[in-house]
């Protein structure tokens, strides 16, 4: 017999740890190769670990909620094989679970009205990663976490010390403070509490109460500290597509016959964002405290839908520098391995601009939330047929074009009304002046 040390797997060269979320087996329970084991929470999607053996798992050496480092043991199978063995297995990514990426920008967000958690106190005090989390997470400040007494080694505060710490504080009674108060005095996390406790919601027999899913937490949470971050503004443009709607009639069944793939609206107008975003790189930034990080890479986030209705946004790198056909492999590979749930943690990671098709819902524009830490977002509304002034040398005359809705929404602090519109009325002039005799 062979004792098999099962170790978290590497899942994208920036994930440096993840938290295990449910234990698939228990001990005792027999092993097949390839079949998941546990499932884990990485900063950016939640995985399946399989076994890359055979076997029975005899020991579990973590627990559920618990943070392991990459490279760790998280698990002993005991094989018929002789000699001890470390296996390193390959998680199968699940996309249609919860993006844990939202979880740093809520931490971000949540920096804003609170003072940051360092990892030493002005007294000396260390906190580890986790404790610092649960901190930022639940509303825990700086000085709340000094008065709380250690049991670990040299005093340091575990996991369990904080977790009692805020229980406690949730049975001990609250002011109702008033929002001006509570907006002065409280983190986002108390001010929840507050809100809940003075407008209860009223339930009567016949409804039915729902459980969010964890994913909708999160994205609930991420939508509401992004605009507590964020001063939103959105503007709004026209434009006439007739010509690229003519264009691809004409060639899209050529462009199947020889690339073999099919060709949509979306690579056509992603490619002319990233043109865009090339005359006007102070769009593609994002901001730290008081300095704004320029991006050298122009990363397009693209909104795809997954078979449970959440939606997730894969990144297609350097997206400037793709042509055409490289821009319809990118975006027809994201979308089809977002709804098969083969996508990778690297694959939603690193986006510097995101672009959102609300026209795929039948809405004609909205007005999108800023994809934290990014800056702008675009929501492309959908294309209809209406009519339309034309000018002409012999004057003028109505006619039905095709024209669709563009919605731009950027972050004030650094993006003025004069840049957000600039942007898409460049947009707007690439896409109207495209060339109906042009080769793809």
């Amino acid at each position: 017999m062979a004792r098999f040390e099962l170790k978290l797997p590497k899942m994208g060269e920036s994930v440096a740890e993840a938290t295990i979320t449910s234990w698939l087996k228990e001990v005792g329970d027999t092993i097949e190769l390839d079949e998941a084991i546990v499932e884990i929470a990485t900063d950016k999607v939640d995985s399946e670990v399989p076994s890359e053996v055979e076997g029975t798992l005899i020991e579990i050496l973590y627990q559920k909620d618990d943070i392991v480092a990459v490279g760790e043991t998280i698990a002993i199978i005991e094989t018929e094989a002789t000699g001890a063995i470390a296996v390193e297995a390959k998680p199968t990514v699940e996309t249609s679970k919860e993006v844990k990426e939202v979880e740093k920008s809520i931490e971000k967000a949540a920096d804003i009205v609170s003072a940051p958690i360092s990892k030493t106190s002005e007294s000396g005090k260390f906190y580890s990663p986790l404790v610092r989390n649960i901190a930022q997470t639940e509303g825990v400040s700086m000085q709340e976490l000094e008065t709380i007494s250690g049991s670990g080694k040299d005093g340091r505060v575990t996991k369990e010390d904080i977790l009692t710490y805020i229980e406690q504080k949730v049975k001990s009674p609250q002011i109702v403070a008033t929002p001006a108060a509570v907006l002065k005095t409280e983190t986002p996390k108390q001010v929840e509490k507050i809100v809940a406790k003075v407008a209860p919601v009223s339930i009567n027999g016949e409804d039915e109460i729902i459980e969010m899913s964890r994913m909708g937490k999160l994205v609930a949470k991420h939508m509401v500290n992004s605009v507590m971050t964020s001063a939103h503004v959105q503007s709004f443009i026209e434009i006439d597509v007739t010509n690229i709607v003519k264009w691809r009639d004409k060639v899209k069944d050529g462009f199947f016959k020889r690339e073999g793939e099919k060709l949509t609206y979306t690579p056509i107008l992603m490619q002319a964002v990233a043109t865009t975003i090339k005359k006007y790189p102070l769009i593609n930034i994002s901001i730290d405290g008081d300095h704004i990080i320029k991006k050298k890479n122009i990363n397009l986030g693209m909104a795809a839908a997954l078979p449970d209705g959440n939606l997730i946004v894969p990144v297609i790198k350097n997206a400037d520098q793709l042509n055409l056909v490289g821009m319809t492999k990118a975006v027809n590979d994201l979308a089809t391995r977002a709804r098969n749930n083969t996508l990778k943690p690297d694959d939603i990671q690193g986006g510097t601009y995101t672009v959102t098709n609300v026209g795929g819902f039948g809405s004609i524009m909205g007005t999108p939330i800023i994809n934290q830490p990014q800056v702008a977002i675009l929501a492309l509304g959908a294309i209809r047929k209406v009519p339309a002034v034309i000018e002409t040398p012999e004057g003028d005359f109505i006619g039905i074009r095709q024209k669709m809705f563009v919605s731009h929404s950027y972050d004030h602090r650094v993006v003025n009304g004069a840049l957000g519109g600039m942007f898409i009325s460049t947009l707007k002039e690439i896409l109207e002046a495209w060339d109906l005799n042009q080769d793809f």
